[in-house]
């Protein structure tokens, strides 16, 4: 049975999040309305720009939704913007400080491999675009990668926020871990 994994579309690059989960054998839907988020198995919130995406959230009444789905145990990952968003000063579903364009602006953009705690397989190609860090985290988050000492990867819970872009990579793995935090999936990861 395919698995209905959301994506948060109100901004970003949500159809190469899409084609990613294709390739893992997920069904993906566009999320720009509530009623979009019923019968989700997970959520996607990609990248983007965080200010754009917080109003659209605020402007189609998705706040109360979106942490409803992440309380109820939903798994959801975050990616770049997608982690400011699920930050302490937004949605309040992680309990991380997340800076915005910590890296520098677009000219600062830059590409590295990374180990990520929970990923096997080797190192992740990571894509930092305008890229965010973690400033400051609760003592229930988990760091799964940093670069320069930055916190770029979390998780707490079935929640994992990155700083960087894996929908452009076409590297799989932490599309398959997100499918694998429920306990249905097949990932290598988790």
């Amino acid at each position: 049975m395919s698995r209905k994994v959301g994506i948060l579309a109100l901004q970003g690059d949500f159809e190469a999040h899409a084609k990613m989960l294709r390739a893992v054998g997920a069904d993906p839907r566009e999320v720009r309305i509530p009623a979009d988020l019923d019968g989700l198995d997970a959520l996607i919130v990609p990248g983007g720009e965080s200010t754009v995406m917080n109003l659209g959230i605020e402007r189609e009444g998705l706040a109360e939704p979106l942490r409803e789905l992440v309380a109820a145990g939903k798994p959801v990952l975050g990616t770049c913007a997608g982690m400011i968003v699920l930050g302490r000063d937004h949605l309040g579903v992680l309990d991380i400080d997340a800076e915005r364009n910590a890296f520098g602006r677009q000219l600062r953009s830059f590409e590295t491999d990374l180990e990520l705690n929970g990923v096997d397989g080797g190192p992740l190609h990571a894509v930092f675009i305008r890229a965010p860090w973690v400033r400051e985290h609760g003592p229930e988050v988990e760091i799964l990668a940093s670069v320069d000492g930055h916190p770029v990867a979390v998780r707490q819970g079935k929640t994992i926020a990155v700083a960087f872009h894996p929908e452009l990579t076409g590297d799989t793995r932490l599309h398959e871990l997100l499918l694998s935090l429920d306990g249905v999936g097949s990932a290598q990861g988790g």
